[in-house]
Parts: structure tokens; C-alpha cells; sequence
């Protein structure tokens, strides 16, 4: 069989007709012991299209998507595009004020949401105003009370709506209107919602596709959420373009990732470097069948060139890829290939995407020469529209020249590839997210008994980094560091919570009166290292 056209990258219904053109009764997605073939999801993302369209749902109006990974999460993501619609996906790790947040300022109309999960029930968890702004709760299940629509129900009533509806919805689509909404936070701890677009969206997953090495029947295990630009655009679309079959994993334990890559014949895993940990350290690794692995591709964290080995060794991939990405770039910036050395995966992110720039700026706006260490920038097509109703922030992201300056400083190295070496930002990364000290510091402040904190991020052998709070208290208030922590697993998403907390008379400052964060972090280090 000849090998098809060159893809031809407009939106994301376009594409999703394309694909069921392509690889037709493949399948598409196994979940559960369901399959959907590449025509079933073309079917299903039309039929939640109906569906929203029947809800009221206007061409361009937002739609939250707050589960965890699931084949309907996949139909409902492809669902809100075909209905031309935006999607605001949701961190399943969020408690109802920090969604109440984004679906205020988001405007959304809609919500699709898991009913219960991790012995939560979600809807539960809504506030008041975030109610009030939705004019439709649907849930992934069955519904409990008037304010909900089950799913079932929901589907059953988009029947009435003519399938030319949703043809013209996705017809008045182009490649330059926005497909979804990426909140992420930023330096100040007001996050910020990333504009993107459909046709830069699909064209950056397709080079990403082929620099990792990512091929048509591949048994892709998607353990990173589908809220996370790694999930959903590498895994998922990724996965889709290529012809491969998507296996979501809603969550992480170690011994059933190793029981799904026996029993379903997983040859592909992307994930953060504690995914690929926690397999290797688990005790009975040796009893567990991997000879179907062939592909480990990660990122969002330093990786130790011992890890990249191990990986190859004793799980048994053949290829292993590493890169640098930030949510305003789509989750992309720079890649290794899938064979490239092992020294190159693991001291670099390799080289930059196809059609894309990466370079070095000193603190005057000057680019720098390779090997030249400076803030890393980047231009091209895969830079984000912009901030949501912020044109202040997105004026100060992107200079005037077209560049994206990330906060990160590294450098290129003879081989052309990126090498970072720290953060002009706060910014670290615990399990492949994004922590930023200034948000945790302010949802700390909230505490009664809190009257300063401070975060910084120190090492974690299986997280990469973990987040160290320093406080001080109120006068007369009293406090432990454990109901500290207590208190913010209640409050905020588990990733950005301290894992330690330490209470202090007093912070150290500068002459401004500025927290020295600099000192508290070589003293949290310096107690780690006396430490063991």
C-alpha cells in the first residue's frame, strides 16, 4: 500500500475526519475492554458535538473538561472542537476554588465533568458563582439531581440536532482560531490562560511525532493527564496522527503500569522521569513481561544519564527521548530524537522543533552566540496567541521581535542542541508539573495562623523536586508544620503542596526587604545533603 499524502493540518475536526480516513477500522483507543476504531471516534466526537450544540452551546463559547484520562475524555476533547467550540481543561488535583478561578475568568458555559473519582464526587466540589456560571453541568456517569445531565442523557438529546449543524460549526473553523485554553500559572501566582490555535496545534504534534519516532501501531500507554499539553497533544493527538492506539491510564502506581504493558502489549510510554522510576524500583520488575517496550519519551525534568540506561537496560526500550516545552509553546520548544546518544538525551533537549528558532538573549535584549549562556527565547509558528484578557502579560512574554522569552536561562551547545541550566523564574517541577512558589505562597497566606512563607524547590529522588515552605507565624498563633500540610491537601492541587514545612522567627531579607530565597534554598539543600 502506498504511504498516504502529506498531511494537510487545519483544524482539529478536519484532522479527526482525515485520521478515520487513514487508518479507518484500526483501532483508535482501548479502554476498560472497549475499543473505538478510528471511524467510532470520528462518530462519537460528532456525536458529542450534537450534543453540545442542542446544550446551547454557541460557535467559540468555552467548555471546561474537568476528568481524568478516559476514552470520553478523548470524544469529549474532539467533541467541543467539532461543535467550534473552545476547550478549558481542568487539573483533576484541583479543589473547587482554584476551578471556580478559571471558570469565571475563563467565561465558560459549559462543564463536562467525572462524577466520582479517587472517592471524591466532583460536582460536589463546585462552588456557588462556579454553578452559577455554568449554564450546563454534564457528568461522566450517571446524574444526581436537577443540576446535572449524565452523559447518556446528554448524548441521547443531541439526536435532534442535524449532522449539517455540526459541518457548518466545524467548516467556519480555521487554522488560526483558538482550540483550547491552557491556564498556567506564572511568577506573580495569578495563573494564565495560553491561547492556541488549531492549526499550530496539530502541526507542532505532527513534527513532534516524527522527531520521538512515534509509528503507525504503536500501543501508546498515556499516563500523564489529558488536562496537561504531554497528555493530551503528545499522547493522545500524537497518537491519532500516527495511526498508533491510545490505552489511557487514569492513574500511577507502578506495579499496574507494569501489569498493563504485560497485558496489553504497550510499546510506547511518555511520561515524566518518575513514571520510568517508580517502574524501575519496583520489586517485582523481574516478573513482569516488557518486551513489548520499544519507546520512552520524557521530559519536564532533569534525567540522569544512569536513568536513560536503566530505562534501555532493564525496561527493554530501544529509544529514549528527552525535551524542553512550556505551555505557551504548546508543551513544545525542544526535542532529542528517538536515537539520538545517550549523553545527548541526557545533557540536553536536543535540538529545536522543525520551523522553529531557539536562542540565547542577554539581560539587554541582545542575542547571544552559541555556547553563550542567557535567558532561552524562542520564535516561530508554535508560540501562543496570547494570554486570555491579558495584553499586558503578553506584550512582556513575547518582545516585539516575535520572541518568547520563557524565564529560562541555558544555552546551545556545538551540537545545536538546547542545554538549561536554571531559572531566571521560581518555577520547579514535581512529577512533570509546573510549581510556582509565588501562587503556593499566596494560597498559604490564607491560613489563619500564617503571617509569611516563602517556597522554594529542593531535590526529590523520585519527583525530580518537591516543594520546602518556610513560615512564620502570627503573633500569638500556633501551628505545626504537619496541620500546615494538612490544612493545604485540602486546599490545593497535591502537586503544588510543601512536603515539608519548617516555622521560623523571622525570614531572611535583603536590604529592600525582599525574602532571600536564594539563602533558604542553599540551607534546605545543605540540611538534605547533612541529611542522609
Amino acid at each position: 500500500m502506498p504511504d498516504p499524502a502529506p498531511w494537510r493540518f487545519t483544524t482539529l475536526p478536519a484532522f479527526l475526519a482525515e485520521a478515520a480516513v487513514r487508518h479507518g477500522d484500526a483501532p483508535a483507543i482501548e479502554d476498560g475492554g472497549r475499543m473505538l476504531s478510528y471511524r467510532d471516534l470520528l462518530a462519537a466526537a460528532r456525536a458529542c458535538a450534537r450534543a453540545l450544540i442542542a446544550a446551547g452551546v454557541g460557535a467559540g463559547e468555552r467548555v471546561m473538561l474537568w476528568a481524568p484520562n478516559s476514552a470520553e475524555w478523548i470524544v469529549a476533547g474532539l467533541g467541543i472542537a467539532c461543535a467550534g467550540a473552545v476547550m478549558i481543561p481542568v487539573s483533576t488535583r484541583f479543589k473547587g476554588a482554584e476551578v471556580e478561578d478559571l471558570a469565571l475568568r475563563g467565561r465558560a458555559r459549559a462543564m463536562i465533568a467525572t462524577g466520582d473519582f479517587l472517592g471524591l464526587r466532583y460536582p460536589d466540589m463546585l462552588t456557588a458563582p462556579t454553578r452559577a456560571q455554568l449554564h450546563r453541568l454534564v457528568v461522566l456517569g450517571p446524574a444526581r439531581g436537577a443540576e446535572e445531565t449524565g452523559w447518556d442523557a446528554f448524548l441521547a438529546a443531541g439526536a435532534s440536532v442535524p449532522d449539517a449543524a455540526v459541518d457548518a460549526r466545524s467548516a467556519a473553523l480555521a487554522p488560526e482560531s483558538v482550540c483550547d485554553i491552557l491556564f498556567t500559572s506564572g511568577t506573580t501566582g495569578r495563573s494564565k490562560g495560553v491561547l492556541y490555535a488549531h492549526g499550530q496545534f496539530l502541526r507542532v504534534v505532527h513534527d513532534w511525532t516524527a522527531r520521538v519516532g512515534l509509528r503507525r501501531g504503536d500501543r501508546t500507554l498515556v499516563i500523564p493527564p489529558f488536562f496537561h499539553a504531554f497528555g493530551w497533544r503528545g499522547g493522545a493527538i500524537g497518537s491519532l496522527i500516527v495511526g498508533a492506539t491510545i490505552l489511557p491510564q487514569q492513574t500511577y502506581d507502578a506495579g499496574a503500569v507494569l501489569a498493563r504493558v504485560a497485558a496489553d502489549r504497550v510499546s510506547v510510554i511518555p511520561g515524566p522521569p518518575a513514571i520510568f522510576q517508580g517502574m524501575l524500583n519496583h520489586p517485582g520488575l523481574a516478573g513482569f513481561a516488557r518486551a513489548s517496550l520499544r519507546l520512552g519519551i520524557t521530559g519536564g525534568a532533569v534525567i540522569p544519564a544512569a536513568l536513560v540506561r536503566r530505562m534501555k537496560d532493564e525496561l527493554g526500550f530501544a529509544g529514549v527521548c528527552n525535551g524542553y516545552g512550556l505551555t505557551e509553546c504548546g508543551g513544545y520548544g525542544a526535542m532529542c530524537r528517538h536515537d539520538d546518544a545517550t549523553e545527548v538525551i541526557a545533557n540536553t533537549a536536543g535540538p529545536p522543533m522543525p520551523g522553529i528558532e531557539i536562542a540565547t538573549m542577554d539581560g539587554d535584549g541582545r542575542l547571544l552566540p552559541p555556547g553563550a549562556t542567557g535567558e532561552v527565547v524562542i520564535r516561530g509558528y508554535i508560540v501562543m496567541q496570547g494570554y486570555l484578557d491579558d495584553p499586558a502579560a503578553t506584550a512582556e512574554a513575547i518582545d516585539a521581535a516575535g520572541w518568547l522569552h520563557t524565564g529560562d536561562v541555558g544555552r546551545i551547545d556545538a551540537g545545536g542542541n538546547l542545554v538549561i541550566e536554571d531559572r531566571l523564574k521560581d518555577m520547579f517541577i514535581t512529577g512533570g508539573f509546573n510549581c510556582y512558589p509565588a501562587e503556593i505562597e499566596r494560597m498559604l497566606a490564607d491560613h489563619p495562623a500564617i503571617g509569611q512563607a516563602a517556597v522554594v524547590g529542593v531535590p526529590d529522588e523520585r519527583l525530580g523536586e518537591v516543594g520546602r515552605a518556610f513560615v512564620v507565624l502570627r503573633p500569638g498563633a500556633a501551628a505545626t508544620g504537619p496541620e500546615i500540610i494538612a490544612w493545604a491537601r485540602e486546599r490545593m492541587a497535591n502537586f503544588k503542596v510543601p512536603r515539608a514545612v519548617e516555622i521560623r522567627p523571622a525570614l531572611p531579607v535583603s536590604a529592600q526587604g525582599k525574602v532571600l530565597k536564594r539563602v533558604l534554598r542553599a540551607e534546605a539543600l545543605g540540611e538534605d545533603a547533612a541529611g542522609r
